[in-house]
């Protein structure tokens, strides 16, 4: 599978662009009671999914790494891998939209809109089939058990 940008350096690239937006775009600004603390929820389960996440592929002794799927040797599928197929995407989302409220924009709901469609046609399709290719129909059976973000 080759990958062009890592997943986190692509949340950063989109990070970048909501900053912008933010700092250039002279409309959009949005404030409410809470918005503040909301955007630390978001962050504290943000770090907890992806914490959930790589702590289960440290247990079952696999990869982390998207750009080598063949190093794969278990198909993860309990704990919070059974609500989310992709838990440190999810959790990327999350912080988007963390740092979305802190910088009150409402056009980085756009950007984060923008991140998912992303992850899903150039990052999480390649790995699916790589996935189907390593597991078959276990996996198959996991996709149709588990939807792909939440």
């Amino acid at each position: 599978m080759k990958l062009r940008i890592l997943p986190p350096l692509v949340m950063l690239i989109f990070a970048g662009f909501m900053y912008a937006l933010a700092e250039f775009l002279p409309f959009g600004d949005f404030d409410f009671f809470g918005r503040k603390q909301l955007a630390v929820v978001l962050l504290g389960m943000a770090i907890l999914v992806m914490g959930l996440g790589l702590l289960q592929f440290a247990r079952a002794k696999t990869t982390t790494n998207p750009i080598d799927l063949k190093k794969t040797s278990q198909l993860v599928t309990g704990g919070i891998f059974k609500y989310t197929r992709n838990p440190m995407y999810l959790g990327m989302l999350l912080i988007l939209l963390a740092f979305g409220l802190k910088l009150g924009n409402a056009f980085n709901t756009l950007v984060a809109a923008g991140f998912v469609y992303y992850m899903n046609h150039f990052q999480i399709k390649r790995e699916e089939e790589a996935l189907t290719e390593l597991f078959g129909k276990a996996y198959r059976m996991y996709c149709k058990a588990t939807r792909r973000w939440f």
